[in-house]
């Protein structure tokens, strides 16, 4: 058996960008949806090294990037934690995560605010 996840992206005349688009017809998202940004991990078992895709369109705003790097920190200790049965480890990622979020709201609502 064999699935696929398609990400399509549109680029503007600068090569950024413009447009993340993806679907996932073998787990039930047949038509493409639109994202604002999108941040791949393989491991290369080989190599044993990471191998990352990280992109954003233009409309992603700071505070949007707050969460979204909030929520993949925060799901990345579930998956740690699933994968290696270590819940304190999983814990602190957590919490960095909290933390992090927690810093970058404030830093962006001071800016905000001038």
């Amino acid at each position: 058996m064999q699935s696929n996840i398609n990400i399509q992206i549109t680029l503007d005349e600068e090569k950024m960008p413009e447009t993340i688009e993806w679907n996932a017809p073998g787990g039930g998202v047949e038509g493409f949806q639109q994202a604002k940004g999108i941040l791949l991990g393989l491991w290369d078992g080989q190599e044993k090294s990471a191998l990352r895709i990280d992109l954003w369109t233009k409309k992603m705003m700071v505070d949007e990037m707050n969460d979204f790097l909030y929520q993949t920190l925060f799901g990345l200790a579930d998956t740690y934690a699933r994968a290696t049965r270590n819940a304190d480890l999983a814990k602190e990622i957590k919490d960095f995560a909290q933390t992090f979020h927690k810093k970058a709201t404030d830093i962006l609502n001071a800016e905000e605010q001038k």
